[in-house]
């Protein structure tokens, strides 16, 4: 299992009975997650005065019940800033298990010892963007919401990214890899994060089992005679490690590469376990 375990401002302080106890900077938030399958004592005195609580409703959905938190703050995370607020569905803007994998391709990027472009697809608020920025790479972020672009651009700024090399896109993931496929661009790593369910801008529905092998094999159309990287994660629990390892050294097969996949996860502070979070699968050149 891949750790994100170089977080100062954020950490999962306990987790029990289908919940998750967090701090966020300076505030603490209490939400749902599946994984949480133990029901072990909520002896952590943050469970009963937290900041905001998720309350997961029995007929899908929730809300947010809030405690002294502020409509919007800000997290590091090494020389990167994070705008934080709590939106629909219990999310907060940012996953933090991701910093194992912006470490990653951050160190593949700065030795690459040449100009590298980045693909980010499904790029949500820019995490694995501005990492990816910050470590010299020029990056086109893509995501077909408006809000989260801005919210990623955001971002940018307050991490001192205003004026890197990042293009910023609102299009459909599938639609825009077509068209850069009939432009001839190509591009020397891939990011892509995609959602278990969706639907595009114009209803078009995604369900990540039918969708990620045809959308790796489009990407592997426009990935670059020397490609550095393809990162692949993924939150729906069908999809083991060992089915994105597949997925990738099938359809990149021609490029001298290597293959990982493995869980990723963040450390329990009041326990010293890790709680598990999705997984990701990286292709890296040899």
């Amino acid at each position: 299992m891949w750790v994100a375990n170089e977080w100062n401002d954020y950490e999962v302080i306990d987790s029990s009975n289908g919940e998750k106890l967090e701090r966020w900077g300076d505030y603490l938030l209490i939400r749902p997650d599946p994984q949480v399958i133990w029901d072990t004592p909520k002896e952590e005195k943050g469970w009963k005065h937290p900041n905001g609580h998720y309350h997961r409703s029995k007929k899908g959905g929730g809300e947010w019940e809030f405690f002294d938190l502020p409509q919007q703050w800000q997290i590091q995370y090494k020389d990167l800033t994070f705008n934080l607020k709590p939106f629909n569905f219990k999310h907060t803007g940012l996953f933090p298990e991701q910093a194992t994998n912006w470490d990653w391709f951050s160190k593949k990027i700065k030795n690459a010892g040449r100009p590298v472009k980045v693909l980010n697809l499904f790029a949500y608020t820019g995490g694995a963007t501005l990492a990816a920025a910050a470590a010299g790479a020029n990056v086109t972020h893509v995501d077909a919401s408006k809000g989260m672009v801005n919210w990623a651009k955001e971002n940018a700024v307050s991490s001192g990214l205003g004026e890197a090399p990042i293009r910023w896109l609102v299009d459909d993931c599938v639609k825009f890899v077509e068209r850069e496929i009939r432009r001839g661009n190509t591009y020397d790593a891939i990011i892509m994060d995609p959602p278990s369910y969706g639907r595009g801008p114009k209803g078009e529905i995604w369900k990540i089992e039918d969708a990620i092998h045809p959308l790796i094999k489009l990407c592997a159309n426009i990935l670059s005679d020397d490609p550095l990287f393809f990162l692949v994660n993924s939150y729906t629990t069908g999809l083991a490690p060992a089915v994105l390892t597949y997925m990738l050294a099938t359809e990149l097969k021609k490029h001298n590469g290597t293959v990982d996949s493995q869980e990723i996860g963040l450390p329990v502070s009041s326990n010293g376990l890790v709680l598990p979070c999705g997984a990701s699968g990286r292709w890296e050149s040899r």
